[in-house]
């Protein structure tokens, strides 16, 4: 919950006791409102397309991603989980999706026994070349077209404050799990 509970709720409280959350003001809450919103929203949105025109959720498609920009084509598992933002069991289970249609490999870490290597085949990559224009339509319009050049940028840069803000050191963060 982001917002204050019911007064009745509060006045149960018992007198004395240590000060509570600072709860959202009607700004903060329209704001955050508005985010989730438009996260779940266009989430749903950029899966639907991409099942629909590719066959494969929003989270495939990123990880054909990273790997398509990958030296040789190739990540080690524990790197792909952590720029896919998603643990380490999540990503066994889409590569081994993804293994299934043919689009990815696994190999053996030349450097380390214990690691594995994610490689995007020739057929993964022709996938993502196919199902490229398509998505970057539906981001396009449903984010850029709809922002100036300027509220985009701004957009970026609070994305990524708040990103940094959520990594510091020592963190439970999904790829370490």
């Amino acid at each position: 919950m982001t917002n204050r509970p019911a007064e009745s709720a509060v006045a149960a409280e018992a007198p004395g006791a240590k000060a509570g959350p600072r709860w959202l003001t009607e700004a903060e809450q329209d704001t955050w409102r508005a985010y989730m919103h438009a996260y779940t929203l266009l989430e749903d949105h950029l899966d639907r397309q991409l099942q629909r025109d590719a066959g494969m959720p929003h989270i495939y498609y990123g990880l054909l991603v990273q790997l398509s920009e990958a030296p040789r084509r190739r990540m080690r598992m524990t790197e792909l989980a952590q720029h896919a933002k998603i643990t380490r069991s999540r990503l066994s289970h889409a590569i081994a999706r993804l293994e299934k249609n043919g689009w990815v490999r696994r190999e053996e870490c030349p450097s380390d026994k214990r690691g594995q290597l994610a490689v995007l085949t020739d057929e993964g990559f022709e996938m993502l070349r196919r199902s490229a224009p398509g998505h970057v339509t539906a981001v396009r319009a449903a984010v850029f077209d709809r922002l100036t050049p300027e509220q985009a940028a701004q957009f970026g840069e609070a994305c990524r404050i708040i990103a940094t803000g959520l990594q510091p050191a020592g963190a439970d963060l999904p790829w370490l799990r």
